[in-house]
């Protein structure tokens, strides 16, 4: 089954449980020419989270977890996805204390128990919006203590915007697809750069 949100913007999912941060972050208004906002109504929002859970149980090997969430809730599901964009783009080693975010990334419950086969494993807890937040952060957490967080980005081109696993040897991806936002970016700049180059001759 592929991931509503991501596979709208054709691009491979991230490895693993990551995908589910991903598909959550990708389910903005993004990319050329604009996807709806799958958290903007209560139904879409609700198709979105099944189809994500199922992904998510068969990538984790876990039942999935059982999530009712209200049209209330989804304000605050929006802006843990908003936290959570902005903390990917300022997370570098030069951003400063100031420029992270806080909010609704600063307290997600959770829960850690030990299996049966003597491995600890984080379980997410809370209900509605606060159970999907906290799936999304175990997984966040756990690709951080595999060094694959960092290669999740947001396309540079602002535009855009729709979140990519990057995949480079380097880590040094900025474009979710060059030939479409690196190339409409560049062109940008090109011709910035020779308006002004104009204006002062």
């Amino acid at each position: 089954m592929p991931w509503t949100a991501t596979d709208r913007y054709d691009l491979e999912p991230a490895p693993g449980g990551l995908a589910f941060v991903q598909d959550l972050l990708n389910t903005i208004a993004a990319g050329k020419p604009r996807e709806p906002d799958l958290l903007e109504d209560l139904g879409d929002a609700r198709t979105w989270l099944a189809r994500a859970l199922a992904n998510w149980s068969g990538e984790a090997r876990r039942p999935a977890p059982e999530v009712e969430i209200t049209a209330e809730e989804l304000q605050a599901l929006r802006d843990f996805r908003h936290d959570l964009r902005l903390h990917l783009r300022t997370a570098g080693a030069d951003a400063s204390p100031q420029s992270r975010p806080a909010g609704s990334l600063t307290a997600v419950p959770t829960a850690l128990r030990l299996d049966a086969d003597g491995r600890i494993r984080a379980e997410a807890r809370g209900t509605g919006w606060r159970q999907v937040t906290s799936l999304a952060m175990i997984e966040a957490y756990e690709a951080q203590c595999t060094d694959s967080l960092r290669r999740l980005k947001s396309c540079r081109n602002t535009r855009c915007a729709v979140v990519f696993f990057d995949r480079s040897r380097n880590n040094s991806g900025v474009w979710h697809d060059v030939r479409t936002c690196g190339n409409a970016v560049n062109l940008r700049n090109h011709r910035a750069r020779k308006r002004a180059t104009t204006a002062t001759t």
